[in-house]
């Protein structure tokens, strides 16, 4: 099978690296890649090319003679991508402009779940701080503000402080046709869970637990993400069922009716509060760095999936088959993340890391810097012309251990974070432990 991958960041090379880790003589791979990621370019033919524009996308697939397109952010699904490569008569594993809404607004995935009797918080959309203000006083605090338009992970602020809280409302409202959302604060652990469509059919995978805080015990900003782990052995017996009956498939149900069928991957981010379960947010694609842990369990071929997901034959395909193995994953972030980023520094010790039994390194904000030879005599070692690995973005590279259980994991990801450098590196140094299930 052939397979474009859209997207070039840390959860495309953990999509690139399962398509080909799971590849088989009876379902081989041949992947076309997005350039710019030293880590996804050698795992196929790397192409450059704008992933927002959604007829580049669909000639290239065209004239590759692509079986399958699978579009890994959020942007280009929203931009229409997907919309373009049907119309080319491609398959393609992502949802449609219209069913992305799921995601690119809170308030739109909000009016969904209330038609489809999905559980949720309590939530008022609002367009003036005059709103804003009644909503707070409303639903008291802690309070949660999430920017309705897409935030890259982190358009949301819960807290107690109203000034902050109204800081951040404030700066949503400020753009062109701004608008927030405020929610009553739910307790209790959060699960990731990602569902596979096809538009009626929904076929789950294993849940993961995604830690958002920048600092240890949850402490800190929100950020896109700084660690997670699966499998969780707290979670309750029975969820995983629960989640498909009530919210998976009433939601798919109702897309459908609506008449914007959800094809792809329904991240559903969930709350388990002393209510009962709750969604906390869909997303549209694979969640990031929850992707890195989930697919590193997979032991079934993973294109076959996709492809059926794409074609509408999630009905007729074998379940996918899982390792009982445990997967943890540490995100190292440049200084400054999640606001003013120092980049540009030199990593090392990623060839050393991989060394480590269980280890690998995915690329999420990397770059090979090329520095030529000077006119007075090259560089060390006598070449001409040398790369270094240098961070590009606010989290640089996710570790990835598997091992029997979460304890080994976690001892074999932090050896491994222990031997990558590179200046102002930050991480946390709890991931994988059982306090943050309590509320990251």
């Amino acid at each position: 099978m052939k397979v474009l991958l859209v997207g070039n960041g840390g959860r495309e090379h953990a999509l690139a690296r399962a398509l080909v880790r799971t590849s088989t003589t009876e379902s081989p791979v041949e992947l076309i890649v997005q350039a710019g990621n030293p880590g996804i370019d050698p795992l196929g033919e790397a192409l450059v090319f704008d992933p927002l524009n959604p007829e580049v996308v669909a000639d290239i697939a065209r004239s590759r003679s692509v079986d399958l397109v699978v579009v890994g952010p959020e942007a280009p699904l929203v931009a229409g991508v997907a919309d373009a490569v049907r119309a080319a008569g491609i398959a393609c594993f992502g949802p449609d402009k219209a069913a992305a809404q799921l995601e690119a607004s809170k308030s739109f995935a909000k009016d969904v779940m209330n038609e489809a009797g999905v559980a949720t918080a309590r939530s008022f959309t609002c367009t003036t701080m005059e709103q804003v203000e009644a909503a707070f006083t409303d639903l008291g605090a802690p309070h949660v503000v999430k920017d309705d338009a897409l935030a890259a992970g982190k358009g949301v602020v819960v807290t107690t402080d109203c000034e902050v809280a109204r800081a951040h409302a404030a700066s949503c409202l400020s753009r062109p046709g701004g608008a927030v959302v405020i929610e009553d604060y739910l307790d209790g652990p959060e699960v990731s869970l990602f569902c596979l469509s096809d538009g009626s059919t929904v076929v789950p995978l294993v849940p993961a637990q995604d830690f958002k805080r920048l600092l240890d015990d949850g402490q800190g900003p929100n950020t896109g993400g700084m660690g997670a782990y699966t499998p969780l052995p707290w979670m309750p017996e029975g969820l995983i069922d629960e989640v498909v009956a009530d919210v998976a498939l009433p939601t798919i149900t109702r897309m459908a009716q609506r008449g914007t069928p959800f094809i792809g991957l329904l991240y559903c981010g969930l709350a388990l509060t002393s209510r009962g379960t709750r969604v906390v947010e869909f997303n549209v694609r694979f969640g990031d760095p929850e992707t890195q842990v989930v697919l590193e369990r997979l032991d079934s071929p993973l294109a076959p999936l996709l492809y059926a997901a794409a074609t509408g034959t999630l009905a007729h395909l074998e379940t996918p088959r899982w390792s009982p193995d445990a997967a943890v994953t540490v995100v190292m972030a440049s200084a400054g993340y999640p606001g003013a980023l120092s980049t540009g520094k030199t990593i090392t010790g990623i060839d050393a890391a991989e060394r480590i039994d269980g280890v690998h390194v995915i690329h999420a904000g990397t770059r090979l810097l090329v520095e030529s030879a000077d006119e007075d005599g090259g560089l060390p070692g006598g070449d001409q012309e040398a790369a270094r690995l240098v961070n590009s973005g606010g989290r640089v590279v996710d570790v990835t251990a598997r091992a029997a259980s979460i304890d080994a994991a976690r001892d074999a990801v932090y050896q491994a974070v222990g031997a990558i450098h590179f200046e102002g590196a930050q991480y946390r140094s709890d991931i994988g432990t059982w306090p943050d299930h309590l509320g990251a």
